[in-house]
């Protein structure tokens, strides 16, 4: 199984300015943080920490987190563990993976049924030149879970752009609850939009803007690579593109790819990969006491041998009712 893992414990937040720095983990750039009454802000993190060399998590306690701003240790307002964290989640498919896709259905649905309490979970399926919207955001994940369905499974005449879809999925964050903000797309990663060249993982001008404007609403993209039946069903080169496109967009907004190989066997190792990580996720709101700056330099570390901290800046939303 190829994984990728984005793990970095010292982030440079540009608070002045939006555009993302560019490289891996510079998408922490944007304006993320809350006033408070006495002039300083509350910043809110979503912390991921992962075991080292396999080895099993560690009792993890609220206190053993400590947060550093420039150098300077701030005051943790509040550690929600992960089964106290609720995730806004939204669940993309590109309509035109190949049929065996289908089969996959019922464990997603699974996935969604079990997220802690109070997630929010949106269904879209990605088609040649939209989002089509199955269920909007609900706290009713039964709601949510029934809004899948199966893929068409037929090829389009217009070239299939995911990160399109992706970008106008991302703008559906904007007036969600605060909490782990995060996408499960379900795609072959191939952008032929602009043509076959500009496919590759480095070449996509709508996968860099699906990579900025995640990580500035502070949304962690997890990625399934599944063929569909065009071009990554018959060309090795194409699988490359696509798959090396969904491991990019995981890597730089704190996500994570999975894939097994050029193939397609089945969603379960993967599903049960990502739910098992949500288990290592904790969202730690803390006290700025440098508000007035234009930049920050942020650190997470956690008094407990064995592990690797990955943090990212949240964007608080705006509350709505179903």
């Amino acid at each position: 199984m190829s994984r990728t893992l984005n793990i970095t414990a010292v982030l440079v937040l540009a608070l002045a300015s939006l555009p993302a720095l560019g490289g891996r983990a510079s998408g922490q750039d944007f304006k993320s943080a809350r006033a408070t009454n006495d002039g300083s802000e509350n910043v809110t993190l979503l912390v991921t920490v992962h075991p080292k060399g396999g080895r099993t998590l560690p009792d993890i306690r609220s206190e053993d987190f400590t947060v550093l701003e420039n150098g300077r240790k701030q005051t943790v307002v509040s550690v929600r563990t992960p089964g106290q964290a609720p995730i806004n989640l939204a669940v993309l498919i590109q309509d035109d993976v190949i049929s065996r896709v289908g089969n996959e259905i019922k464990a997603i649905k699974q996935f969604i049924l079990a997220l802690p309490p109070d997630s929010r979970v949106m269904v879209g399926y990605i088609t040649a030149g939209s989002l089509q919207v199955r269920q909007a955001f609900t706290n009713d994940l039964k709601r949510g879970a029934d809004g899948l369905r199966l893929p068409y499974g037929s090829a389009s005449g217009t070239p299939y752009n995911p990160y399109v879809e992706v970008l106008e999925a991302l703008k559906k964050f904007d007036d969600q609850p605060s909490a782990r903000n995060e996408i499960l797309l379900v795609s072959d990663g191939l952008d032929t939009s602009r043509g076959f060249r500009s496919a590759s993982p480095y070449m996509s001008i709508d996968l860099d803007r699906a990579i900025k404007e995640a990580q500035r609403r502070g949304v962690a993209v997890f990625t399934i690579y599944a063929p569909t039946v065009g071009l990554t069903s018959s060309s090795h080169l194409a699988t490359n593109y696509g798959q090396g496109s969904l491991s990019r967009l995981a890597d730089e907004t704190g996500g994570e790819a999975f894939f097994q190989g050029t193939s397609f066997v089945t969603f379960d190792p993967h599903l049960r990969e990502y739910k098992e990580l949500l288990t290592h996720q904790w969202l730690i709101t803390y006290k700025s006491d440098n508000a007035d700056s234009h930049s920050r330099k942020v650190e997470v570390k956690l008094d407990s041998p064995g592990v690797e901290v990955y943090h990212q800046v949240l964007v608080p939303g705006r509350k709505r009712a179903d």
